[in-house]
């Protein structure tokens, strides 16, 4: 038989069908891998007809940063009298409004301390552009203060926009993937994220997923909504999550920005556990949805949501508690409820679990940024080589904050920015 179960402990079968789930969970993306891979990078018809669009730009303290986001949107290759910058400086202590407004958007200043966060703020922009500027706009597209757009961004999602789209999420990629190893993790994470999951998805017809910014939205469903209505930790996916359960299919167009990412693990472990509060959240309030969308609609949309915000955090989250109570238990039992024999193999189980664990994210790194190599900007190509290395440490972080997430109060808290480069700084490598 290819498995001996019957020398087996009850951990130790427990640990193997957990694996066996998250194989099952996931298999999915191993073919879109495969898509992404042999099929490359969608190509979309040109647009028949330029749209008119809105940036909208929620900033907090990015006096450093805002400037160089705002004249990226005005380099682009596309009319510019069909473009308009839209930045809601929320509740700055530092003269965000003022820079944005010298460097050219049209700004709104915000000072609700009562309702923090990003999503609040593209309830108020929104419903303020709405009231001032009713049909002007075909689409929205958000953006964070941090970013930079590639020069030809607005023309590729048009391409996309003009198929008839809703909603289209693109390209993200990371300004400074050289700072450490934690943003070089990032940065590798959102290259397979784009390449191999949305790029996959709008290759083989499906519905793509949202992330953070660097989106777009039709004014159809902000008009719908009079604003902004997902106000979870994170509502991108809490966006994301409602298409998918209402057949809204959300495209991908390969037009590329750059994003900062957190440089050290403090910063980085209070934005993921941000992410992964929001995740619970959206579960708990989507999953019985989800999966009645997809017993009911036959949406495979619906089930990809489902497993990126439930299987990875609950059944890590699971196998934690269930792993780390035995071997505390049973060490305290002396003997009595489990054997020195027992300990020594669910010890050694877990060594094969995290082995198996870190090899994939090995794999996954090196082939993505084997086949994403021209989209890495680092002066350091020693970075690029330790990353590969790095990026499954990277991903194993993912665990505690799992664990913690769930059960600590989490609020929003917003990033720092700092790294104030220029488009041009980062295609030459900059830090």
């Amino acid at each position: 038989m290819l498995f001996d179960f019957s020398h087996m402990t009850p951990l130790v079968m427990f640990n193997f069908i957990v694996g066996g789930l998250f194989s099952v969970c996931f298999l999915y993306q191993v073919v879109f891998f495969l898509v992404g891979f042999f099929r490359g990078e969608v190509k979309v018809p040109p647009a028949t007809r330029k749209h008119r669009y809105a940036f909208f730009i929620a900033a907090h303290n990015e006096e450093s940063v805002i400037a160089n986001l705002v004249h990226s949107i005005q380099d682009q290759d596309y009319p510019s009298e069909l473009i308009d910058i839209f930045v809601v400086a929320d509740a700055c202590t530092d003269d965000t409004a003022r820079v944005a407004r010298e460097a050219g958007a049209i700004v709104y200043e915000r000072n609700d301390l009562a309702r923090k966060g990003k999503s609040w703020v593209m309830d108020y922009g929104f419903d303020r552009i709405l009231n001032e500027y009713p049909g002007k706009y075909e689409a929205f597209i958000i953006f964070d203060a941090d970013n930079l757009l590639s020069k030809n961004y607005v023309s590729v999602m048009n391409d996309v926009f003009d198929q008839g789209y809703l909603a289209i999420t693109s390209y993200r990629n990371s300004k400074n993937f050289g700072s450490s190893w934690i943003s070089a993790g990032y940065a590798t994470w959102f290259l397979r994220e784009a390449r191999f999951l949305n790029n996959a998805r709008m290759l083989c017809g499906t519905s793509c997923a949202v992330s953070g910014s660097g989106y777009l939205v039709s004014a159809k469903i902000i008009e719908g909504m009079h604003g902004w209505d997902f106000h979870t930790l994170t509502e991108d996916i809490q966006f994301s999550t409602f298409c998918a359960i209402h057949g809204v299919r959300i495209g991908y167009a390969p037009a590329e920005f750059f994003d900062e990412q957190p440089v050290t693990l403090a910063a980085s472990w209070k934005q993921r556990m941000r992410w992964t509060k929001g995740f619970y959240q959206v579960f708990f309030t989507y999953g019985a949805h989800l999966v009645k969308s997809i017993a009911f609609f036959r949406r495979f949309a619906a089930y990809d949501l489902l497993m990126t915000i439930a299987p990875g955090m609950l059944l890590t989250l699971i196998s934690v508690l269930v792993n780390v109570t035995f071997i505390i238990v049973g060490s305290l039992s002396h003997g009595f409820l489990a054997t020195e024999a027992e300990l020594s193999m669910c010890f050694g189980s877990m060594v094969m679990t995290l082995v198996s664990m870190y090899a994939t994210f090995f794999v996954l790194g090196l082939l993505t940024t084997v086949i994403e190599r021209s989209h890495i900007h680092c002066p350091s190509k020693l970075r690029i080589v330790t990353n590969l290395f790095t990026f499954p440490l990277f991903m194993f972080t993912y665990i505690p904050i799992t664990v913690a997430a769930l059960f600590l109060k989490v609020d929003w808290v917003p990033t720092p920015h700092d790294v104030s480069v220029t488009l041009d700084e980062v295609m030459e490598g900059a830090r």
